[in-house]
């Protein structure tokens, strides 16, 4: 059964417990884990395009385009290099995305939402890495695109796995409402939840 873990955290804006369990969003139309930063130069541009035209964009309110994947690849980058600093293993170049727990504000992204979920203790210590905000929010390379970074605590900080109990003790659990609207939402600090980043496809290579 997937739960909270005991412990309880309250700090500012972020409060409640911390859930031992993961969630990956993605849109009803599509497979989970369809991963950019997987695509060859010929194949994003197919993808970007489809993703672009009107039948996509209103069933989604995810925006991509050429300055979102400079971004991206830069701040994965960083995320794999601060995650092997810390002693992680990475076996990918790019992540699978979840969030801790589940996020109303991520679910209300798409408008045919699937979600799938794993017990934290499924998830290697040796391949799985968090950051407490959203990690392009965190890893803060966006600024001179317009995206806002994170507060001065959470600024470059990717963390292991094995540090949730104690982080999430310490800074507690964002705030995760649903948005009103979530126009220009590329351009406002995402902290609506914790990220998890799994840098390995062994959890999850029969759920593609």
């Amino acid at each position: 059964m997937l739960h909270l873990r005991s412990v309880v955290v309250a700090h500012n804006d972020f409060v409640g417990c911390c859930p031992d369990f993961v969630t990956h969003y993605y849109r009803g139309d599509r497979r989970p884990f369809q991963n950019l930063g997987d695509l060859d130069e010929t194949e994003l541009t197919k993808v970007l395009t489809a993703l672009a035209t009107p039948e996509s964009r209103a069933l989604s309110h995810r925006r991509f385009g050429p300055r979102y994947m400079v971004l991206r690849r830069a701040t994965e980058e960083l995320a794999r290099q601060l995650f092997i600093a810390a002693g992680g293993q990475p076996h990918r170049r790019s992540p699978h995305y979840f969030v801790l727990g589940e996020s109303l504000w991520f679910a209300g992204m798409y408008v045919d939402v699937r979600v799938l979920r794993l017990s934290l203790d499924k998830l290697p210590l040796r391949t799985t890495s968090f950051t407490l905000t959203d990690s392009v929010t965190a890893l803060g390379l966006g600024e001179t695109l317009g995206v806002p970074i994170a507060p001065s605590t959470h600024q470059r900080r990717l963390y292991r796995l094995e540090q949730l109990d104690e982080i999430i003790g310490r800074y507690g659990m964002p705030n995760s409402s649903t948005a009103q609207n979530y126009d220009g939402h590329q351009r406002h600090v995402l902290d609506h939840y914790v990220e998890v980043q799994l840098w390995s496809d062994e959890p999850v290579v029969d759920k593609f």
